[in-house]
């Protein structure tokens, strides 16, 4: 059973300019999904935030669908959310860990996102987990996001001047180089 510890939890964000979050879920339990998105849209709305909403048929397809948006769209951040229970196989470890990895991965490749996919052992821990008068995840996940993009914007334009590039920076410097007349 889950318990009724408290936790630290940081201030929500201040933006500048608007904040546009896409909430991938995975609705699979659908009454725990409900509650994970209602948690986020609060949570978002709470920043003055605008969000997006995207179903996909299970955890897996959450990372896919959200490296599709950040390729084609532009979202600000993300929010990823869905519900793992063990089950009988060892299919739960695959979903849990393969999931968990990919968002990994795109975190630490630039993308702002909040990871709401509960991973758990019974159906009282997903609803206890999900409630948002309770342990709220998914309005945690979306303010992991949330403090992500003020991250992602306070360091922005900040350079230290040395080090290596990235190809798309090199690329952008010689565009802006061409554009610039010689003296």
């Amino acid at each position: 059973m889950a318990t009724a510890e408290q936790h630290y939890i940081l201030d929500r964000p201040r933006f500048d300019k608007p904040v546009r979050i896409l909430i991938v879920v995975a609705p699979y339990y659908k009454d725990i999904a409900d509650n994970m998105v209602a948690g986020a849209k609060a949570e978002i709305e709470a920043v003055g935030g605008s969000w997006d909403i995207v179903e996909v048929p299970g955890a897996l397809e959450v990372p896919t669908a959200i490296a599709m948006a950040d390729r084609l769209s532009n979202f600000d951040g993300y929010v990823a959310l869905g519900c793992v229970i063990r089950g009988e196989t060892t299919h739960y470890d695959t979903v849990c860990n393969d999931s968990s990895r990919a968002i990994q991965l795109m975190g630490l490749n630039g993308l702002c996102i909040g990871n709401g996919i509960l991973t758990v052992e019974n159906r009282p821990q997903a609803e206890v987990r999900a409630d948002p008068a309770d342990q709220n995840k998914g309005g945690g996940a979306a303010a992991a996001a949330l403090h992500l993009v003020a991250l992602s914007r306070k360091w922005a334009g900040a350079s230290k001047g040395v080090g290596f590039k990235t190809i798309s920076d090199q690329i952008k410097l010689a565009g802006e180089m061409k554009d610039t007349p010689s003296a």
